[in-house]
C-alpha cells in the first residue's frame, strides 16, 4: 500500500508539472475591438490576426467589429476587449495605453495659389469647403478655428453670402463638388482630414487645382501646432514633406506644417506587458507582410518618445509592454516567471519540511499503539515474577496472546519499522521464558510448544518491516 501511494503521488506531481508547463506555454488570447467594422483599420487587424494563427505565435487576437470607433474605444474603456483601435480626438478612452500610431490623418487644406489666405487666421469672413468622412471631421475643424477666436457657421441656403466678422463660413462639400465651388468662387479653400499619402487627399488636391485659375494651388498651414496641442492634446502635430501630392509640379513646394488625428491600437492598462510586447514586436516585423492584404500597414510607426519616462508620460501614454518592444528590453522566459520560481523554491522548501514533519508525526501516532503493547509486556514481566498459581500464569498467558493479535491487527493497516518488529518479538519470547521459569518454580511444567507457537504467530502475521 504503501509503494503504491508513493506512485500515485508521484503521477500526481507530473500531472500538475504537465499542467503547469502547459499553462504557462499557452497562447494568450487578446479581445481586439476594431471600428469603423468597413475602414482599412478592420482590414489591417484582421489580416494580422490571420497571420498570428497561421504562425502559432504566442499570442493570438479575437477581432470584434463595432459600427464606428467611438464604439470601439468604449468597448476598451467598459473591459469589454483587451485592445481597440481608438481615434483619440473622437473618444479617448481612461484606460487605453498606445501600442502603435496604425496611420495619422492630418488637416490638408488647399487654395488657389493667388489667393490671400496663406495661414489659419486669415479664414476670417471666409467660405472653407469641407469634404466629411467621419463624424468627427467637423468637431476637429471647429477646434481648430476657436484656437484662432473663429466661429464657425453653416449655409443657410446660400453659400455666397459674406460671414460676419470673426466668423468662418464651413460648408460641407461632396467630393464631385470640388471643383465647381473652386471655380465658381463659392468656397475660398477646401479642406479634409485624411492620412497625407491616401488617394483620397491627392484626388482632393488635384480637384482644387482643376478648379484654380491657371491651375496651380497653394496650401495653408497651422504653425501654431504645438500650442493647439497643448489645448487639445488629443490631436497630433503633423508635417507634410514637400512633394506628397506630386512632384511635377512639386505639390506642396516645401513642407507644411497642420495638426492632425491618428488611428492607435490601444491596450488597457491591466493587460501583461509581455503579451502586448509580443504583440507590438509582430505587427512591426510583419509590416511587409501585411501590406499585401492591407496596404495601410505601410503607415504604422511607433509612438515619439526619447525616454521610457517620457513613453509612459506622454500626452497619450504608451503600454509598457509596447515600451519594451521599442526599446528592445523585453522579457525572457526567467524574466517573466522569476518571482514564482523563487516564492516555489523558497515555499515548496517549507512544505517540504512540513510534509516532513508530518511524516514524522504520523510515524510516532504509528509507534504509539506498539509501544503501550511493549509497556505492557515489561508490566507482565513483572507480574510473572510475583505470580504464586498456575491460574495467574495461564490468565498471564492469555493476555499475552492477546495482545499479539492485536498487533498483527495493527500491523496490517500499519507499516512498522524493523527495530520496533525486533524489540516486540524480544519481549514476547523474553515473557514466554519468564512464563516458562514460573511454571517450574511452581513445579508444573509448560505446556508443550507454547513459547513456538507464539514465536510462530508473530512470524506469520507480522508483515515484512520496510
Amino acid at each position: 500500500m504503501r509503494r503504491e501511494w508513493l506512485l500515485v503521488l508521484v503521477a500526481l506531481g507530473l500531472i500538475a508539472l504537465a499542467s503547469g508547463v502547459a499553462y504557462l506555454w499557452r497562447p494568450n488570447t487578446l479581445t481586439v475591438a476594431v471600428g469603423p467594422q468597413d475602414g482599412p483599420e478592420a482590414a489591417l487587424i484582421e489580416a494580422y490576426a490571420a497571420a498570428l494563427d497561421r504562425a502559432r505565435e504566442d499570442v493570438r487576437l479575437k477581432v470584434v467589429r463595432y459600427e464606428d470607433v467611438r464604439d470601439s474605444g468604449l468597448a476598451l474603456q467598459r473591459n469589454k476587449a483587451d485592445l481597440a483601435v481608438v481615434r483619440p480626438d473622437v473618444f479617448l478612452p481612461e484606460n487605453g495605453l498606445t501600442l502603435a500610431i496604425l496611420h495619422d490623418e492630418a488637416l490638408v487644406v488647399a487654395r488657389p495659389e493667388h489667393s490671400d489666405i496663406d495661414e489659419f487666421p486669415d479664414f476670417a469672413r471666409k467660405r472653407l469647403g469641407i469634404v466629411v468622412r467621419h463624424g468627427a471631421d467637423i468637431p476637429f475643424l471647429t477646434n481648430v478655428l476657436s484656437f484662432y477666436d473663429l466661429l464657425p457657421d453653416t449655409p443657410a441656403g446660400d453659400d455666397t453670402a459674406e460671414p460676419a466678422p470673426g466668423h468662418v463660413l464651413v460648408v460641407p462639400l461632396k467630393f464631385g463638388e470640388i471643383t465647381q465651388a473652386i471655380a465658381d468662387k463659392r468656397v475660398d479653400a477646401v479642406a479634409i482630414i485624411a492620412s497625407p499619402a491616401s488617394k483620397m487627399a491627392g484626388s482632393v488636391i488635384r480637384a482644387v487645382e482643376a478648379g484654380s485659375p491657371e491651375r496651380k494651388i497653394g496650401f495653408v498651414s497651422i504653425p501654431d501646432g504645438d500650442a493647439i496641442l497643448q489645448r487639445f492634446p488629443e490631436l497630433q502635430s503633423v508635417t507634410i514633406p514637400a512633394g506628397t501630392f506630386g512632384g511635377r509640379p512639386k505639390r506642396p513646394d516645401e513642407e507644411i506644417r497642420t495638426v492632425g488625428a491618428s488611428y492607435r491600437l490601444m491596450a488597457r492598462g491591466t493587460v501583461s506587458r509581455v503579451a502586448v510586447a509580443s504583440a507590438t514586436q509582430h505587427l512591426f516585423e510583419w509590416r511587409s507582410r501585411l501590406a499585401a492584404a492591407a496596404p495601410i500597414a505601410k503607415l504604422m510607426k511607433a509612438p515619439d518618445f526619447d525616454t521610457t519616462v517620457a513613453a509612459t508620460s506622454a500626452r497619450l501614454p504608451n503600454h509598457p509592454g509596447a515600451v519594451d518592444y521599442f526599446e528592445r528590453e523585453q522579457q525572457t522566459f526567467l524574466d517573466r516567471y522569476e518571482d514564482y520560481i523563487y516564492l516555489v523554491a523558497f515555499f515548496g522548501g517549507t512544505i517540504g519540511s512540513g510534509f516532513a514533519w508530518l511524516g514524522q508525526r504520523l510515524a510516532r501516532k504509528r509507534r504509539e499503539r506498539i509501544d503501550i503493547v511493549l509497556d505492557r509486556l515489561l508490566d507482565i514481566l513483572r507480574e510473572i515474577r510475583a505470580a504464586t498459581n498456575v491460574e495467574q500464569l495461564d490468565a498471564i498467558v492469555l493476555e499475552i496472546d492477546d495482545l499479539i493479535a492485536d498487533v498483527v491487527s495493527h500491523t496490517r493497516e500499519r507499516t512498522i519499522d524493523l527495530r520496533t518488529v525486533s524489540a516486540l518479538i524480544l519481549a514476547v519470547d523474553s515473557v514466554h521464558e519468564a512464563v516458562g521459569d514460573a511454571r517450574r518454580r511452581i513445579g508444573v511444567p509448560p505446556p508443550e510448544g507454547e513459547r513456538r507457537r507464539s514465536a510462530q504467530l508473530m512470524a506469520l502475521h507480522l508483515p515484512a518491516a520496510e
